[in-house]
């Protein structure tokens, strides 16, 4: 919100934004967004595959996600939110980077990697684990 009422103050007062202001107001309200979708994907996934199913089946508003999900399937889907958050901070820090430190842009980008590598490793993992399950299945019938 702070984000918002800076980007409408400074619309009033054209003379004074550039437009990298703009572009880091529009990215400032990317990433809510993005970060308000993940806490609603988390509350939604966490509740259908740790309390109790939501019954949306044929609803127009059930997300895609949600008729398949686990918990190997709702951590891909945190990690893969987390890095477009991840991103849309490093483009915010790289369209700044004159205002930021050097060093400062150098641990945004190890941090960034890091999480890649991290949801690439629990893809690999869930992957593995459920074509191991899927054998397991077939042995047994």
């Amino acid at each position: 919100m702070v984000e918002l009422s800076h980007l409408v103050h400074n619309a009033i007062d054209a003379a004074h934004i550039s437009e990298t202001d703009v572009m880091l107001a529009v990215l400032g309200l990317i990433d809510v967004v993005m970060i308000a979708n993940l806490l609603i994907m988390v509350i939604v996934g966490g509740y259908e595959t740790f309390v109790s199913r939501l019954d949306l089946e044929g609803h127009p508003d059930q997300p895609e996600w949600l008729s398949h999900v686990n918990a190997g399937v709702l951590k891909i889907k945190l990690s893969t939110a987390i890095i477009g958050i991840s991103s849309i901070h490093l483009l915010k820090s790289f369209i700044n980077a004159g205002n930021l430190e050097p060093h400062t842009l150098q641990w945004q980008v190890i941090i960034h990697v890091v999480f890649l590598f991290s949801a690439l490793a629990m893809a690999i993992v869930d992957k593995t684990m459920t074509q191991t399950l899927a054998l397991q299945h077939q042995k047994h019938h």
